[in-house]
């Protein structure tokens, strides 16, 4: 097989070129083919080496298909050791990004050149882990401690004229990347080799340094790897760089071992794998898709009115009559507004995409859409009304979703004609900024109709996960367990704040009585109240949230709800009201209040997730407990470094699990607490989550 680099000399240029689509990264062979040429280019006549990337991207990072797997000499570090002993000048050219691995190239090369459009960046902190080839000693070396902490802790690309101007880069160019390169190339190679692991670096005063540590472990709310980059990046200024690459090795090797970088890994590759349906043939066709349409106007119909015009396609947005039509236009261009405001959107580009919003109370507006979401108001039969209306108004092969947060999809396209064009998309709320998107396939939905919109949900820049019909899908579904432990806890002995900072702890995004408040209590108590009786569950779980929610404490809305809420700020603060109401209805419900330390609080909420996971899994409503997981760190604020309800399950050990919830069954009943059989079984064949995920391929 030939190498995926190739070296030439060209006009006394000794140039290198590497060629290993679809980005580039830094396999085995690629390290192989750089160290070679690199040694190559030491006996030959040429005055520099310049370093060229074949295709769409400069190298952006390590090879994902070698993680896991014992790693092979020449490892990157010792590579990009020879890369700056060399004693011609080595020359890195830019496109595209150049992240990890790719960066740290570039840093050990003696001068960086690129493309304007370039960017570049260390993202390793999103894997729990921190740059381990040198970049934590040569990034401070170059652009000074305090900047590289930034950009290391931050993991985002950095754009090419921001690198610049901190001189990562040397020279940008507008076009001819190759030709351009050449020239600097030449220009520098009389002035030899710049090292940059001799550059001196000013320490920072503790003080500085101090404030740093400070305000990284506040952002990093529990996570390792921010932290260890802190003082990996301290030591280039108190060190020599082979005592700081002894330090960074030590660092990255601690941290690879880690559960949280082991976490943070599966969802990486999680994320990918959920986009795939095990069942849908490769070679599906998907639907054209240009304009789409949205029926309702509200904060969701919005929101996802803005993540398709933000993705250029056309939108029709349409509501019952012109005053709900107008609200719902005037809170887009708020928001617009907002996003050029905070500089994340030039006003020209707001507002082209606004412009490609257009309003209508018609429903024959939609006759010629290519998809059409319902986002209305959760009731079936309101739902099943518009999808008649769609069925009679829709051009055939029109794709037809509704944005249902748990009613039965199957029951809303049997009053179609077509059931195979209808889907479920379940957005989540702000629908134009969280990145979840349940797709929900029914019974009788088209494979062309699924393909289409897991690619739609790419270009969209929403992260798609395949679900099964039943009540409240993945999510939903499981917050019902998640939500009845939390108030339960409530109910038995915690007051509100507790049940929140004990997840909160556990590194949840909020607790789970603050989410009801921004969502609204009454989300759940019309939901409740939309079920016959005997299917709404433990009493005790839901009777503070119903009178609060009869007493007008709708949450953050109305200023009022678990939690009491400063009008201009939304800061939270407990409210000795609330205690009494839930002191009284204990005492009503015969429940005789106890204390609740964080550890059971977090055991029954989290576990209650884990056991209605195990069950959605076992009924085939997800594919993967990895599907599972990227719902809910995606969509409900599990931490990321945990990895997810199931992938936390399998850290935890799935038979400490078990005896827990069987503990509770005995302690809290069988009614809430009923083992799943998967949990069982695995625990019985002595196999693990993983494991399970593995068999099925």
């Amino acid at each position: 097989m030939a190498s995926p680099v190739q070296y030439s000399i060209e006009d006394r240029l000794g140039v290198i070129r590497i060629d290993n689509p679809p980005v580039n990264a830094l396999s085995h062979a690629v390290r192989q083919g750089l160290f070679d040429a690199i040694n190559k280019a030491q006996d030959d006549d040429i005055d520099a080496v310049l370093i060229l990337c074949e295709g769409r991207t400069w190298v952006a990072g390590a090879d994902i298909t070698e993680f896991g797997k014992p790693p092979k000499e020449p490892f990157l570090p010792d590579l990009l050791d020879t890369i700056e002993q060399s004693a011609k000048p080595v020359v890195s050219a830019l496109h595209g990004t150049a992240l990890g691995g790719g960066f740290e190239l570039a840093l050990a090369s003696h001068y960086r050149c690129a493309l304007r459009s370039a960017k570049v960046g260390l993202p390793e902190v999103k894997l729990g882990l921190l740059p381990g080839a040198g970049g934590t000693q040569r990034l401070p070396r170059i652009v000074g401690i305090k900047t590289a902490i930034e950009m290391m802790t931050s993991g985002a690309p950095v754009p090419a004229a921001m690198a610049q101007q901190a001189r990562v880069i040397d020279e940008l160019f507008d076009d001819d990347l190759e030709k351009s390169a050449k020239a600097f190339a030449e220009s520098v190679a009389g002035k030899g080799p710049r090292k940059s692991s001799e550059r001196d670096v000013d320490p920072l005063p503790d003080a500085e340094a101090d404030a740093i540590r400070a305000e990284v472990a506040r952002r990093a709310r529990g996570v390792e790897a921010p932290l260890a980059i802190v003082e990996t990046a301290l030591a280039a200024g108190s060190t020599s760089f082979e005592e700081g690459m002894a330090i960074e090795r030590e660092a990255f090797m601690r941290l690879m071992a880690s559960d949280q970088s082991k976490a943070l890994r599966h969802i990486f590759f999680a994320e990918r794998e959920a986009a795939k349906i095990l069942d849908l043939p490769k070679d599906t066709p998907h639907r054209d898709v240009a304009r789409v349409g949205i029926i309702g106007a509200g904060t969701m119909g919005g929101g996802i009115a803005m993540s398709f015009a933000n993705a250029g396609f056309a939108v029709t947005l349409v509501d019952v009559n012109d005053d709900a039509l107008e609200r719902g236009l005037s809170t887009i261009d708020r928001n617009y507004g907002i996003s050029v405001k905070k500089g994340k959107l030039s006003e020209d580009d707001a507002q082209s995409r606004r412009a490609l919003i257009e309003g209508t109370t018609q429903f024959e507006d939609l006759a010629e859409v290519d998809l059409v979401i319902e986002a209305v108001f959760e009731n079936l039969e309101l739902k099943q009304d518009i999808f008649k209306k769609l069925d009679a108004t829709c051009k055939k092969g029109a794709i037809l979703a509704t944005n249902t947060s748990y009613q039965d999809v199957d029951a809303i396209a049997a009053v179609t004609k077509r059931p195979e064009d209808v889907i479920g998309l379940h957005f989540f709320s702000p629908a134009n900024i969280m990145k979840l998107l349940e797709v929900v396939r029914a019974e009788k939905t088209a494979d062309d109709v699924l393909a289409t919109c897991m690619a739609l949900a790419k270009k969209i820049r929403k992260i798609p996960v395949m679900s099964g019909v039943c009540y409240g899908f993945i999510g939903n579904r499981m917050l019902s367990g998640y939500g009845r432990e939390a108030q339960l806890c409530l109910i038995e002995g915690s007051s509100p704040a507790d049940v929140d900072s004990a997840l909160e702890t556990f590194g949840m995004a909020m607790g789970p009585l603050a989410v009801f408040d921004l969502a609204g209590i009454d989300v759940g108590y019309k939901a409740r109240q939309g079920l016959p009786e005997d299917e709404r569950g433990d009493e005790r779980a839901y009777r503070v949230a119903d009178v609060l929610v009869e007493g007008g404490r709708l949450g953050q809305k109305t200023g009022a709800g678990f939690y009491r809420y400063d009008t201009e700020t939304r800061k939270r603060e407990s409210d000795p009201g609330v205690q009494e109401v839930i002191e009284r209805e204990a005492k009503s419900l015969g429940v005789e209040r106890r204390s609740i330390d964080a550890d059971e609080i977090v055991q029954r909420t989290v576990y209650a997730l884990i056991n209605e996971g195990m069950d959605i899994l076992n009924e085939g409503i997800a594919q993967r407990p990895g599907d599972i997981d990227i719902v809910y760190v995606y969509g409900y604020g599990f931490p990321a470094w945990r990895g997810g309800p199931m992938h936390y399950a399998d850290t935890v050990g799935l038979p400490a699990v078990l005896a827990s919830i069987e503990k509770f069954a005995a302690e809290h009943g069988e009614e809430n607490w009923k083992p799943s059989p998967l949990l069982k079984q695995l625990v019985e064949d002595c196999k693990t989550l993983a494991d399970w995920a593995t068999e099925r391929g």
